[in-house]
């Protein structure tokens, strides 16, 4: 008999990937790591053998708990889960996976539901940020179906609002960890910013690439790689954050001026390969990056004036927006509150099996 793991696979955002409640996998890490390997079919560029879709954006794990912090209702421990190496990474955090934490939470019991929406207020286990996802929980249930469109997500759902509240610094402990708002690395000015997701920002133009391209187009220019990555692990280092050499932070973004209407034309790097859209969390970090003085970024995007501000990121399949506050002067903005509109949905529920050769299951624990 292969071990049964109660699971709910679910797309939040433009991500998809199992969720699981705590209680169901194994509390020690390393044991943990090997069942969510074998669960989504890793080491395998096929991923043939699991749940994973082959690709980044769909090798991604949600795990979810009661939280004992104050203030807070649900934690999430997000897991990054390498196609082709033997690698789990807790590192980083997903802000499109979280788009399907708080009804996870609703449906599974974690949580009460109010009507006509619930408000649940997620702890970012991985950054130790806090987050509150407003959910549609009309007549006290879960609805999926709504009028909210995302681009990179074909049809509309139910929206489900995120407020970022408490970002600045996660992993890093500053706003910009490198105590300046522009550092330069072989030759290259970038920015090294921390809120949401720690991010290094650099000009497309500095690459001989435009921010226009489509993620094929970048994805097949190896070179291009290795030097985003040669500047990559020196920022890691510059930003305090060790040797980042194989892990998936921070993340690297290039930027130029909008073309479609944004305020921003921006390329994401999860980091081997292109986003096919943008992070949720890398959006919060790029919009605070464009309201900081002397970015890579000032200058070159559209920016308005005042403490709230609506930004608009143009990526390969789209837009994504978000709605900044911000207090204090250009040279030390302090970034209040930043919010997005995501959509998920639920997808299959029932178990997924493993070899009783890797866990046998929370009961032999």
């Amino acid at each position: 008999m292969q071990t049964r793991i109660p699971c709910v696979l679910m797309r939040g955002g433009t991500s998809k990937g199992p969720f699981f409640l705590a209680a169901d996998l194994p509390e020690e890490p390393d044991l943990r790591d090997e069942v969510l390997l074998r669960v989504m079919g890793s080491p395998d560029m096929r991923q043939i053998d699991g749940l994973g879709g082959a690709e980044p954006l769909t090798s991604k794990v949600a795990i979810v708990s009661r939280s004992t912090r104050e203030g807070a209702d649900v934690d999430y421990l997000f897991a990054q889960v390498v196609v082709d190496r033997a690698f789990v990474d807790t590192g980083p955090t997903c802000g499109n996976m979280l788009s399907g934490i708080g009804p996870f939470a609703i449906e599974r019991g974690l949580m009460p539901a109010s009507d006509p929406e619930t408000v649940v207020r997620i702890h970012l286990v991985n950054t130790g940020a806090l987050i509150e996802a407003v959910i549609q929980t009309p007549g006290g249930e879960v609805t999926y179906e709504g009028g909210a469109a995302i681009d990179g997500v074909p049809g509309t759902a139910a929206p489900v609002l995120l407020a970022f509240t408490d970002a600045v610094g996660g992993k890093t402990g500053a706003l910009l960890p490198t105590g300046s708002a522009r550092d330069e690395i072989d030759g290259v000015l970038v920015s090294c910013v921390d809120v949401a997701m720690p991010c290094v920002i650099a000009r497309a133009e500095d690459f001989g690439k435009t921010a226009y391209e489509t993620k094929a187009e970048l994805d097949a220019d190896k070179g291009f790689f290795e030097r985003l990555e040669e500047i990559r692990i020196k920022a890691a280092v510059k930003m305090g954050m060790g040797d980042a050499t194989g892990r998936v932070i921070p993340k690297f973004v290039i930027v130029a001026p909008p073309r479609e209407g944004g305020n921003v034309a921006a390329r994401y790097f999860v980091p081997t390969s292109t986003h096919a859209g943008f992070a949720v969390t890398g959006a919060v970090c790029l919009a605070s990056a464009l309201v900081i003085k002397d970015s890579v970024a000032d200058g070159l995007a559209v920016v308005p004036e005042g403490p709230r501000r609506n930004l608009a990121i143009e990526h390969p399949s789209g837009k994504i927006d978000v709605a900044l506050e911000v207090k204090g002067p250009p040279e030390n903005p302090a970034i209040v509150r930043a919010a997005l509109v995501r959509t998920c949905r639920r997808l299959f529920e029932g178990h997924v099996l493993i070899p009783p050769s890797v866990w046998e299951g929370a009961k032999a624990a």
